[in-house]
């Protein structure tokens, strides 16, 4: 090898440093996981703090250097990508399989007896998974349907608010649902963050909300015709470089003048199109906002195309890239038009009919509650995506579902030959994980909880969840207190952290190539 690089080989070199790092991940994880889960304070590469217990942005916001412990946070990322969700019990699940695996090398089960058990497993565990399916959402736009689908999703990252802003998550996909819910799409649901106020004045408006100021004089318009222009609003610029020779006062005057008659030209063009509103992207000149003000027409500025596209798209209009009168067919129309202040913030409210897109106007005190809340939101609408577009069937929650699986995989554990049983055995064990951190974070003896679940499950009882909500180790039925997981992120879930875990175990050499560069900087004393 190269001189600089470095070898890890064997078991105790690679496979006990990499499930050891990977456990080191889930542990980081494990806090935040549920209602009870405790927030992170993250300070990133560049000095901006993030406060959070959601685990996608925590690990994307970690700089993991252990190739390992990067596959769980590549099967992380993976499962926010697909369902939105799922993440924490992802890198939990994949974290504890790994560390029940340890004890299986250390009693002389050989690698390959544990890949295998662990593959029967999961096969066995996801036909379990769908016999207790318990509950499904009938109707995507019915809004009580929504929320409760959307709640026990929203209530482990927001508590305390959760049930409002579930509730405002489901209406605004009930607003700009499509009439194929195949063809749902989460861009249709924008969120507006204003600070001041609290989480429980967040609302959600029929159409598009800017956080900024109108341009002009004019500040609200009702049943108004509204122009976008993406260009902007300017006649000072040529196509080619060009240089006028003025020779006295009288010239200069008279150039001034022609400028000034070609923009009241153009402005009286909008008011013979009955424009009452113009949104422009990039500049707008002094003397055609005068003209503008003059002629009684409310001036937006946006200084993104996105944001242009997504507002033609709320008003029906055509973005126009000349200067010059629009064809009726080009412009758009919104029931108002107004200029609000929340909180000491202006705020631009375009409200519109039937809009096809939606905004999550979210309140709050502090910038990073906001940001916090923006996540919950952003989880609430993937999972109507999935609910819209893909499956709509739950599972009972709060670790019904995971000791059921454990109990029924133990069953069929005996009845497997080899030494894979033990393999399936301990991943029936690793389900474990999800009651024992729910009872742990929430201050309950996890080991009664576990026997209490496991006496239950026993007698029949596949809803029997953690009771978060009183002392006493007596477990809850789930579907009754609307404590739901969705089928198919629970499903991918396992599947993706069973992967990424396999893709470990199978590693039993590490290269570490020399790095390349010169010297390093000097260290900045602290």
């Amino acid at each position: 090898m190269k001189e600089g690089g470095q070898d890890f080989a064997g078991v105790d070199e690679a496979i006990i440093k990499n499930i050891e790092a990977c456990k080191k991940i889930g542990d980081i994880c494990a806090t935040s996981m549920g209602p009870n889960g405790m927030n992170k304070l993250l300070v990133n590469h560049l000095d901006k703090h993030i406060v959070t217990s959601d685990t996608a942005m925590t690990l994307q916001t970690l700089e993991v250097m252990h190739p390992a412990a990067k596959l769980l946070v590549m099967a992380s990322d993976a499962a926010e990508k697909e369902c939105g969700d799922g993440t924490n019990f992802t890198v939990s699940f994949s974290a504890e399989i790994l560390y029940k695996a340890l004890d299986l090398l250390k009693e002389g089960i050989h690698m390959s007896d544990i890949i295998m058990g662990y593959q029967m497993a999961m096969t066995k565990s996801l036909l379990i998974l769908e016999d207790n399916v318990c509950w499904s959402v009938t109707d995507v736009r019915d809004v009580a349907q929504l929320t409760q689908a959307i709640l026990p999703q929203v209530s482990s990252k927001q508590v305390g608010f959760e049930e409002h802003l579930s509730k405002v998550i489901a209406q605004s996909v009930v607003q700009v649902m499509p009439k194929d819910p195949k063809l749902f799409d989460t861009d249709c649901i924008r969120v507006a963050k204003v600070i001041g106020g609290s989480v429980g004045m967040t609302s959600v408006v029929n159409g598009m909300v800017i956080v900024r100021d109108a341009y002009g004089t004019e500040n609200a318009k009702n049943k108004a015709t509204v122009a976008v222009f993406s260009v902007g609003i300017e006649m000072t610029g040529t196509e080619t470089k060009g240089t006028v020779l003025i020779n006295n006062a009288q010239e200069l005057m008279d150039f001034t003048k022609g400028e000034e008659a070609k923009m009241e030209e153009f402005v009286k063009s909008l008011v013979t199109a009955k424009v009452d509103v113009v949104i422009a992207l990039g500049a707008v000149q002094e003397i055609a906002l005068h003209f503008l003000n003059k002629y009684k027409i409310m001036v937006i500025k946006i200084a993104s195309k996105f944001e242009c596209k997504r507002l033609c798209k709320t008003l029906g209009a055509t973005p126009l890239v000349r200067i010059g009168q629009p064809l009726p067919e080009e412009l758009g129309y919104a029931e108002s038009v107004q200029c609000e202040e929340l909180g000491g913030t202006k705020v631009i409210m375009i409200k519109t009919g039937d809009s096809r897109i939606a905004t999550v106007l979210l309140r709050g005190a502090t910038p990073h509650l906001l940001d916090e809340c923006e996540r919950a939101v952003d989880d609430g609408v993937n999972l109507a995506r999935c609910i819209a577009t893909r499956d709509r069937r739950f599972v009972a929650g709060g670790g019904a579902t995971e000791i059921e699986l454990a109990h029924k995989l133990q069953e069929y554990a005996a009845g497997v030959a080899g030494l894979e049983q033990y393999a399936v055995l301990k991943f029936a064990e690793a389900f474990e994980i999800t009651p024992k951190i729910l009872a742990r974070n929430a201050g309950l003896n996890e080991t009664k909880v576990i026997t209490a679940l496991y006496a239950a499950h026993a007698n029949g009882d596949k809803k029997a969840g953690v009771n978060l909500r009183d002392e006493s180790v007596k477990p809850i039925d789930s579907m009754s207190v609307g404590v739901l997981d969705h089928y198919d992120t629970r499903r991918w879930a396992i599947q993706l952290a069973v992967d990424a875990a396999l893709t470990v175990l199978r590693v039993d050499h590490i290269i570490v190539a020399k790095q390349a560069g010169g010297p390093k900087a000097p260290e900045k004393p602290i």
